[in-house]
């Protein structure tokens, strides 16, 4: 099995072959590159940052989760971390499953979760030179009693 988060370029053909399965009728695969804009402002690159063996172990019970809430056989999550350059693939996710509804399903259900609970941070490179990093989901939602303060 390949690791789930990595400083390498991404290749597909390793998720491929290893969710490879004669029982499947869907393959779905998700790839998220990194754009030349966000929000009208021009980017040149993106930088990703994660907590590596959190973050494994989030993308794992991700897939696991898919794994049970849908009828798929495979889903498979790899993001890489670093410096990225406008085009480059920063996460696949591959979905295997014998109809396609379950597996697009899943692969939505995978990358909502993503986005939500793994601790990567992702720091957008503007054309102007200037930088930030992307607001993302807090890790806990906000307590009422904190709302009430």
């Amino acid at each position: 099995m390949t690791t789930r988060v990595t400083d390498a370029p991404l290749d597909l053909a390793p998720l491929l072959a290893e969710t490879e399965d004669d029982a499947c009728g869907a393959l779905v695969i998700f790839s998220g590159t990194v754009r030349n804009t966000n929000e009208g402002r021009p980017v040149s690159g993106m930088t990703y940052d994660a907590h590596v063996a959190l973050a494994e172990r989030v993308l794992a019970e991700i897939e696991a989760e898919a794994l049970a809430r849908f009828a798929v056989r495979h889903c498979r999550i790899v993001h890489r971390i670093g410096a990225l350059a406008l085009g480059d693939v920063s996460i696949y996710i591959v979905v295997r499953a014998a109809h396609r509804a379950e597996a697009f399903d899943a692969a939505r259900y995978a990358i909502d979760q993503v986005k939500a609970r793994a601790p990567i941070w992702k720091e957008e490179h503007y054309t102007d030179g200037a930088s930030r990093y992307l607001d993302g989901t807090p890790l806990r939602a906000p307590s009422p009693e904190a709302d009430a303060r």
